[in-house]
């Protein structure tokens, strides 16, 4: 029996939401971040919130074909909903939209699930830590140096003991802003790059080592294609910080073959399917584990996987999540501490959102 909590609507509103200045990392500018936002109700009155990050069509593929596949679905069979969703795209592909749409329906359910049974929901699934560490990170190559090292060092100065920076202009202007980065943030400070792919294995080689002599980098995100898993694999061998990938991984099997070719994981909850794939994911490696952006969409399930090293703090995301929930959270010395009230602890702030709603 359902007991009245089979699941009766999902409805997903897409909002365009304008950069507060030009953005670009090594291999992409842009000027706006859509918001794709998933409200789930049941038939006792519950509703759950999910979200993801992506391109306005996503509400299309929810309203049309995921959301049919999940009502009459009890809530709390979150399982039941993910594998129904998962059956209707099978024609369609799992890697890229279709999986980014399932993330936020499987989102919106699991925070539904949660306030049903009146449980926060990083307890509901079993979390393992009761804060979860976050890094700083934005440092768009359209920062001037001014602007980028007022940013990082702002989160140096909130008790965030990490920060991560765009990189792949050139070589030589990539060391020269690293180099201001460090000499603003201290020696105590983890400093990260992200090439987001632009560099050929050889140039990432010799930029990775100097790198790491002259501004103690340590963590070098995407220094080649993350389609080059054996350049990956090399960089990871032949370099002395942690090469790392995964943001663009949409299943389980691809998090598998690339796991052996980098030093950290990532994985974007926004992007692989939502929370039932992410911790999938999550516990098919013994690799190091990292939430990739969007962070309070990732917080409660952070807590769950006992190797994950953090989550990303990430600037657009930040920004947006605060314009449009309640119950958004700050970081304290360093982490974010999952609220005790039941779902997710977010209220969707509606009537702010709607200047930004794409019609």
């Amino acid at each position: 029996m359902t007991d009245g909590h089979e699941i009766t609507s999902v409805e997903a509103a897409a909002y365009t939401v304008p950069t507060d200045g030009p953005e670009a990392d090594g291999t992409l500018s842009w000027d706006a971040t859509t918001v794709v936002v998933v409200t789930a109700r049941t038939r006792s009155g519950v509703t759950g919130i999910g979200h993801t990050y992506g391109h306005e069509c996503l509400t299309g593929l929810i309203d049309g074909l995921l959301a049919p596949r999940v009502v009459g679905i009890d809530v709390r069979e979150t399982g039941a909903a993910w594998e129904a969703m998962r059956s209707a795209i099978r024609n369609l592909g799992r890697p890229g939209i279709c999986s980014m749409a399932i993330a936020a329906v499987d989102l919106a359910v699991w925070d539904a699930k949660a306030r049903t049974l009146d449980v926060p929901l990083h307890r509901l699934l079993g979390g393992c830590r009761a804060e979860v560490p976050v890094y700083g990170s934005g440092g768009f190559t359209t920062y001037s140096r001014d602007d980028l090292v007022a940013q990082l060092a702002g989160w140096v100065e909130q008790g965030i003991p990490r920060v991560k920076m765009k990189i792949g202009i050139s070589p030589a202007d990539d060391l020269a802003r690293v180099r201001a980065v460090r000499a603003a943030i201290g020696a105590d400070t983890e400093l990260y790059v992200d090439a987001n792919g632009a560099y050929d294995q050889v140039t990432a080689l010799r930029l990775g080592r100097r790198l790491v002599e002259e501004t103690d980098v340590t963590w070098f995100e995407e220094p080649v294609s993350s389609d080059d898993l054996p350049g990956l694999g090399d960089l990871s061998r032949d370099l002395p910080l942690d090469v790392t990938a995964g943001e663009y991984g949409y299943h389980l099997e691809y998090f598998k073959v690339m796991a052996p070719s980098v030093d950290v994981l990532q994985a974007d909850i926004t992007r692989c399917a939502g929370i039932t794939e992410w911790l999938r994911v999550a516990s098919a490696t013994t690799k190091p584990f990292s939430g990739h952006t969007a962070p309070m969409a990732h917080v409660h399930a952070a807590t769950a996987p006992p190797h994950l090293r953090h989550l990303e703090y990430f600037h657009d995301h930040v920004r947006i999540e605060r314009m449009f929930f309640d119950g958004v959270l700050e970081p304290v010395h360093g982490c974010l501490i999952p609220a005790e009230t039941p779902g997710n602890g977010l209220v969707f702030k509606e009537a702010d959102a709607e200047r930004f709603r794409v019609r």
